[in-house]
Formats: structure tokens, C-alpha cells, sequence
């Protein structure tokens, strides 16, 4: 399994929100994948993280879910994990990882710097559209 960076399994629940027996009990009944080190012990690729992060949180009533974003009326926010930053004058690019599945943003250079985003941060999307389309895959 390929990653960047592996996690260690405490920390990893920390990310998603769970309780670390929660966790472990995931990576036993197979629904979390993880390496193991040479002397036996688990590691969570930050990759699989990405998969359960829209899920982080969401036992919590819906307004303690918002309270950490500001108030606003979109109502579709996606969780996920900064997996690029491109930078270029005025202008960046911001990749997400959210459920596996890519989502890319045109923001400006100031808004990257104002929040501090760097590649690896777990942030929210806000899609705000009057419309959306559908195609067949």
C-alpha cells in the first residue's frame, strides 16, 4: 500500500474523531487498512484516512458539527485533506482528498496564506452552486 505518511493508530483516531478501541477494532475486522512495522505494530496510511474523513464528526448533533466553521449559508460542506497546493502570482490551486475522489479549488494566493493551508491539512469545502450537473460513468 502506498503512502506518503503512515500514521500511528492513536493518532489516527485522534484525526478521525473515534476512540482509539474503536479504531483498533476497524483494523481487525478489516474495514481500515494498515501496515505493519518491522517489530509488528499498525500503521494507518494517511491515504486510508482520507476514505472516513467525511465521517469524522458526524455522530455529534449538527449544529456542534458547524460550530468550527463560520457561519454561512451553504449548507454542502466536504470534509477532506489538502494533497496539493500550487501557488502562482495572485492565483493558487487547492487539491482535496475527499472519499477518495478528487476536488479542486481556484482561490488567491492571500486566502492560502490567511489560512495557513499547507499540503496534509484536513479542511471543508463550501459548495455554494445554483446548479449541478449529472453524467453517466
Amino acid at each position: 500500500m502506498n503512502s506518503r505518511k503512515l500514521l500511528r493508530p492513536k493518532d489516527a483516531a485522534q484525526i478521525l474523531g473515534i476512540s482509539y478501541s474503536t479504531l483498533k477494532q476497524w483494523v481487525y475486522r478489516g474495514k481500515l487498512r494498515t501496515v505493519k512495522t518491522a517489530g509488528g505494530h499498525h500503521r494507518i496510511p494517511e491515504a486510508e484516512l482520507d476514505r472516513y474523513l467525511h465521517r469524522a464528526g458526524k455522530k455529534k448533533e449538527p449544529v456542534e458539527r458547524r460550530r468550527q466553521f463560520r457561519r454561512i449559508s451553504g449548507r454542502n460542506q466536504l470534509v477532506g485533506r489538502v494533497v496539493e497546493v500550487k501557488t502562482s502570482g495572485l492565483m493558487a490551486q487547492v487539491t482535496l482528498s475527499i472519499g477518495g475522489q478528487h476536488i479542486t479549488s481556484i482561490i488567491t494566493a492571500d486566502a492560502v496564506r490567511e489560512l495557513g493551508l499547507k499540503k496534509g491539512d484536513v479542511v471543508a469545502a463550501l459548495i455554494k452552486s445554483t446548479e449541478v450537473m449529472i453524467m453517466r460513468v
